[in-house]
């Protein structure tokens, strides 16, 4: 099977390379990139006025299966990552069961290699069913091919367990992948400390909840040599503490979500749960500190959380709710429409830290446009405006505070292994 991409603004920071050109698909890698490509191909792709770039590779998802099929599934999630330019997944292992030894790491391989269109590479938890007691069996979880551990959802509070966990994931040459919550001082928060909160009448989560286990975790991997990257950074803090880091040179890196940049706490206007993710919408000015830490590529990924929960759950009160948002399927307009249309990124820069870095993170071979390369594509009008609408969602999810939004960047084809899985 030969696939031919023509005219497209082709971005591969890997190779540096920024024009417009053709790329040459034969079976599922990339045979050939240069100018006006004349061989024969059984499909060929118009690209003109597209960016033509890497697939995107999202550090952070829940797929909910097993467990919580109502919410998602393997299937579903990997078709709405499709949907959103995302050829790789790293799902958390916060199921149930727990992701957390070989056997169960087996079976999400299986399961994806029969239903998900995208490639699905697992993150193993750090400890037995995610209860903080016990470490799991990280070496044999490795050998079943996790490129992480994570106690996503939660901190791991017995330091000294966490630091043997880290020791083993250095050996294993895996990343830790850290949610910092210091549930000590979470208190029944819901929302972010504040103005707003005390408007609402809701408990707040203060920026320390976060930032107390960031500086624990970066002076744990300064000590095991761990590679460590921050989940869903949101204080300006976090970000401060991510640039010290890498002055100092140590393996720490970090990611924000879409939802983290685009809106603040003021967004909420009443008892909506639709705004309720954890951690929380910060203030004015955490949002401005992760901008600019993007911008200066102190912050290296972006990366969803995509959280999907059923509709009767993100009905209840803020109070009562679940934690989380669906981002798969907008992350890419919104990280056009607020960074890069907005000058804080260039479209190179919006690559990096959606393809690139993420596949540095984890250490694959992925995330480039070379000569050789798997192809794993995704090619998107960056000047399409439409609104986001949750009934264009495959996933089950719908619950965003992001509908009706006005956004740029359309995703028009997603190929993995060389095939279109998605075509808008």
């Amino acid at each position: 099977m030969k696939t031919l991409i023509k005219n497209g603004y082709v971005i591969d920071p890997a190779t540096d390379k920024e024009e417009i050109c053709d790329i040459l698909i034969v079976d599922n890698c990339i045979a050939q990139i240069g100018q006006k490509i004349t061989k024969e191909a059984d499909q060929i792709i118009d690209a003109t006025d597209c960016y033509v770039m890497p697939g995107f590779i999202d550090l952070h998802v829940h797929l909910r299966e097993p467990g919580f099929e109502y919410k998602e599934t393997i299937e579903s999630g990997a078709l709405a990552a499709a949907h959103g330019g995302f050829t790789s997944i790293c799902p958390m292992p916060n199921t149930n069961p727990v992701i957390d030894s070989k056997e169960t790491v087996a079976y999400l391989n299986d399961k994806s290699k029969k239903e998900a269109v995208v490639n699905v590479l697992p993150v193993g938890a750090v400890t037995i069913g995610q209860t903080g007691k016990e470490l799991a069996d990280i070496t044999g979880m490795a050998k079943e091919g996790i490129v992480a551990i994570s106690e996503d959802g939660k901190s791991v509070m017995d330091t000294a367990l966490y630091k043997k966990a880290m020791a083993i994931a250095k050996e294993e040459g895996i990343v830790v992948l850290a949610h910092c919550e210091d549930k000590s001082l979470v208190q029944g928060g819901v929302m972010n400390a504040g103005k707003k909160a005390n408007e609402l009448g809701m408990p707040g989560i203060t920026n320390a909840v976060e930032d107390v286990i960031a500086a624990r975790d970066i002076l744990m991997a300064k000590e095991t040599g761990v590679k460590l990257h921050l989940c869903h950074c949101s204080t300006k803090d976090s970000a401060w503490m991510v640039g010290k880091a890498k002055e100092q040179g140590l393996p720490v890196t970090a990611e924000v979500c879409p939802h983290h940049f685009a809106l603040t706490d003021e967004d909420i206007v009443e008892d909506d749960a639709n705004y309720k993710m954890n951690p929380p919408l910060r203030s004015k000015e955490d949002v401005q500190a992760l901008k600019e830490a993007l911008r200066d590529n102190i912050i290296d990924v972006i990366a969803t959380d995509h959280a999907p929960h059923s509709e009767e759950e993100k009905k209840k009160s803020i109070k009562e709710a679940p934690f989380g948002i669906v981002g798969l399927e907008t992350a890419f307009a919104l990280t056009m429409t607020e960074l890069v249309k907005t000058g804080y990124l260039t479209p190179r820069q919006l690559v990096e830290k959606m393809s690139y870095n993420p596949a540095k993170v984890l250490g694959i071979n992925k995330g480039t446009l070379k000569e050789g390369a798997i192809a794993d594509i995704v090619i998107a009008n960056p000047n399409e405006e439409y609104t986001i609408d949750t009934k264009d969602f495959v996933s089950k999810g719908k619950n965003t505070p992001f509908q009706g939004k006005k956004v740029y960047g359309k995703i028009l084809y997603t190929l993995v292994d060389g095939q279109v899985v998605y075509q808008a």
